[in-house]
């Protein structure tokens, strides 16, 4: 007579097998693990009710010659972001304002009122810097790119693959480097509409009280040898900052949240 334990253990292993067969060729499962990872980024990058910070800016050639501007940083929740520079002179004054729905609003002094971008000029350089309209919306990830697992040899780190959901979208594909504790961006890989890799972010996060953010975010341009280094002070959070900063008509008349 055989053993019922052997009997199991006989039925237990293909199963097991079926299984672990599944998991790992079924992409939906695949899928759903990738979404969830890059939600909680946009959540870890939104957690704060609101913020704000002084900006400081410094563009740097391929020979090392450096610009430095100066600007306030307004958010609120995920959606509602508002840019404006302070310094130097030739650039006070210009601002950029995120809405909800992909909606996003230019202030420049010497046009007069507000102008809005669309979803193609989003593309382009953000006032003469490595970043993109596109990069500096206050739009989620999992709202724009739809998100995949790459393998990584590094334990720390998580490799997402995020696709575009948009043909209008600048980038064809781009590669994020995410710490597997914290689930903040490290390093984010650019590759524009030939596929190819173009451009670089490093991010370095500090925790404040309960929220991370980025301090130092560095755009690197590979094929132009420029980079654009973004530093964060003075942060605030969870001021309750009002709705009312966040218009296209406070875009022009430029008042702070105080």
């Amino acid at each position: 007579m055989m053993n019922p334990m052997v009997s199991v253990t006989k039925n237990f292993k293909p199963a097991l097998c079926f299984l672990l067969f599944f998991v790992i060729l079924n992409p939906s499962m695949k899928a759903q693990s990738a979404s969830e990872l890059l939600i909680s980024m946009d959540e870890l990058m939104s957690a704060p009710q609101d913020k704000e910070a002084k900006v400081k800016m410094v563009l740097t050639d391929k020979s090392g010659k450096e610009k430095v501007r100066e600007a306030v940083l307004i958010q609120k929740g995920r959606y509602k972001k508002l840019y404006r520079y302070t310094q130097p002179e030739k650039q006070a004054g210009i601002a950029t304002l995120s809405l909800p729905d992909d909606k996003m609003w230019m202030y420049m002094p010497a046009f007069g009122k507000p102008i809005k971008i669309s979803l193609l000029s989003k593309s382009q350089a953000f006032t003469g810097t490595d970043f993109s309209y596109e990069d500096m919306t206050g739009t989620s990830y999992s709202d724009r790119f739809t998100p995949g697992i790459v393998e990584n040899p590094n334990p720390d780190i998580v490799q997402l693959e995020l696709m575009p959901m948009s043909m209008k979208s600048r980038y064809s594909k781009i590669i994020v480097y995410l710490n597997r504790k914290h689930r903040y961006p490290e390093k984010m890989e650019y590759f524009d509409d030939n596929k190819e890799y173009f451009k670089f972010a490093t991010y370095k996060y500090v925790k404040q009280g309960k929220y991370w953010y980025a301090q130092e975010v560095i755009m690197t341009d590979i094929k132009k040898e420029h980079s654009t280094s973004i530093f964060l002070s003075d942060m605030k959070f969870d001021q309750g900052i009002s709705d009312d900063i966040f218009t296209v008509e406070n875009l022009a008349a430029g008042k702070s949240s105080e």
